[in-house]
């Protein structure tokens, strides 16, 4: 294909849409198209430079009679110029609010303007936000003025059907994993480092919002057999670490548990653990399970969203009722316990990626609704 300019606006923060749309924005540019990224901070997965990619930092003028910046009026402008200065083929916008109305807003102010508008939902876009009165009507606005709308999964693309009667089309395009990245790795320093010479290790990483329950990582911790030494490693941070730390020490398990915060080499921490540990009460797709399963570590979640999508129950990982700690407890010990099921099961689920969620496979769809969206008549 032609190579394309593309627009990509995302939020920058932990969680799965930021990461998504940064990595998707990297694998366009090795790919050779001209990438321009818009958000207001530099996202986690954008550490540095990158060839090919021109990151839009959007900034919010201080006036004292706005209450709250308007962060979408900055962002539309930011668009409207590169769509103008650059003749943006595509503008990609991962998560609705507010991207999808500031893309269409941006569109708006250029006479002539043939910049084509693709909407990514990830989750609580539509779940949370398309169910508050206060975005009802604009979400599905936003929809229907993209050229194209894409769910992370088939269990979202349902919802969003049912939350907005939507009856437009929708891609379902998965999240994917960059295997060069996310992969079993056989070196044991990171390991002795985080002390599994002689522990046992979990690792869950989320940003620590309530829909996460991270505190249920720390009731599995507590109902392990007591006679296995065992770490429980929490990669991130949000508003809910300090009740996770509270519960850790009402339970007396904090010894036990490591808080890294959010870090650069998520992937050699999670290719280090014995198990992952996803207790969530939503998830749209489940990212951080399915860079669990790239590196060869088995996965205990739940059985909610698109998370059976992911992950197949008895597999690659085991699904659980939410808030069964008990279960995900005796599953956890199951796994620490039998050396062989745990490997084979790891190498189930590096297969599963592979054949599903590869970033190869997602770079040739995303070129591809790309091409068709291009194709379209005006």
């Amino acid at each position: 294909m032609r190579k394309l300019k593309i627009g990509i606006a995302c939020y920058p923060t932990y969680g799965g849409s930021g990461v998504l749309a940064t990595e998707l924005g990297l694998a366009l540019a090795r790919h050779g198209h001209e990438v321009h990224l818009f958000s207001y901070a530099r996202p986690t997965r954008l550490a540095s430079y990158h060839q090919g990619i021109e990151f839009h930092n959007v900034t919010v003028s201080s006036y004292p009679l706005f209450q709250y910046p308007p962060y979408d009026l900055a962002l539309a402008s930011v668009m409207r110029q590169v769509m103008c200065e650059r003749s943006l083929d595509v503008l990609h916008v991962h998560y609705a609010v507010p991207h999808a109305i500031c893309a269409y807003v941006a569109r708006e102010m250029n006479t002539h303007c043939d910049t084509k508008i693709i909407t990514t939902l990830h989750g609580t876009d539509i779940t949370i936000l398309g169910r508050d009165p206060n975005y009802r009507d604009v979400i599905p606005f936003g929809l229907e003025k993209s050229d194209a709308v894409v769910s992370v999964s088939h269990w979202l693309a349902e919802q969003t059907r049912e939350v907005f009667d939507y009856t437009g089309p929708i891609d379902v395009l998965p999240n994917f994993v960059d295997q060069d990245l996310f992969k079993p790795r056989a070196d044991d320093v990171v390991r002795r480092e985080l002390g599994g010479e002689d522990h046992a290790l979990l690792v869950h990483m989320s940003n620590f919002r309530s829909l996460k329950r991270v505190g249920d990582t720390v009731e599995v911790l507590h109902r392990l057999r007591s006679e296995r030494p065992v770490r429980l490693l929490l990669v991130g941070d949000g508003p809910d670490q300090c009740l996770v730390r509270e519960l850790a020490t009402r339970l007396g398990v904090l010894d036990q548990v490591r808080f890294l915060g959010e870090i650069d080499n998520v992937a050699s921490i999670v290719a280090a653990a014995d198990v992952a540990l996803f207790p969530s009460e939503s998830e749209s797709f489940g990212l951080a399970p399915l860079e669990a399963m790239a590196c060869g570590v088995p996965v205990v979640t739940t059985n909610v969203g698109g998370l059976p999508e992911v992950v197949v129950h008895g597999e690659s990982g085991f699904l659980h009722d939410v808030g069964d700690t008990d279960g995900m407890a005796a599953d956890v010990d199951l796994l620490l316990d039998d050396p062989a099921r745990r490997d084979a099961m790891g190498r189930a689920g590096v297969r599963r990626v592979t054949e599903e969620f590869s970033l190869v496979r997602s770079l040739r769809q995303h070129e591809e609704l790309y091409t068709r969206v291009l194709a379209d008549d005006p």
